[in-house]
């Protein structure tokens, strides 16, 4: 693995903070697709039996931050530290899961890990976030009748049993999460 440039590897997480504000105040994060590379990979575990893994720009796009991101409108994920490893070109980033301009707030530890590919885009992103708080949080949300259109309509689709693109059974994604 080769060194990266400090100065470039800060540079690319400045790029990234802008690129997320932007895409938080907007309420579509598609347009952060642009910051991975052409066979960059996403990925993220959903509990002991599932996996979600994106595989390449336009999955990525559609589903990482397409469907995936949709109904999040309103929401944003501050982020509270970064850790550059500019020997590896890896960056670790903790964030905050918070909605509705601060009236709900996932507890516990968010956060992505990526690795860099050069010429400003990730190679790679892998996410972790408590999936038990999060699931808390979305009843707390449904009982209060906070929850935007667009996130009823992914929980209602969660529900139906139809398989989902991106979910995979635990350890069979195309690409590895470790």
């Amino acid at each position: 693995m080769p060194a990266f440039d400090r100065d470039e590897l800060e540079e690319m997480v400045r790029r990234w903070l802008d690129a997320n504000k932007r895409c938080e105040e907007a309420g579509d994060w598609r347009p952060m697709a642009e910051l991975y590379t052409e066979d960059a990979t996403y990925g993220w575990n959903v509990g002991p039996a599932q996996d979600f893994m994106a595989v390449g720009r336009s999955e990525i796009r559609d589903l990482a931050l397409g469907s995936e991101m949709g109904g999040l409108d309103g929401w944003s994920y501050p982020y509270q530290s970064i850790l550059i490893d500019d020997r590896n070109g890896e960056v670790v980033g903790f964030w905050k899961q918070i909605a509705d301009g601060g009236a709900y707030e996932v507890a516990g530890i968010g956060g992505s890990w990526f690795r860099y590919g050069g010429n400003f885009q990730w190679s790679w992103q892998r996410d972790w976030f408590d999936l038990g708080n999060v699931t808390s949080l979305f009843v707390t949300m449904m009982k209060a009748g906070a929850l935007s259109d667009g996130m009823r309509r992914r929980l209602d689709r969660a529900a139906s049993g139809a398989p989902i693109p991106g979910y995979y059974k635990r350890g069979e994604t195309p690409v590895p999460l470790w």
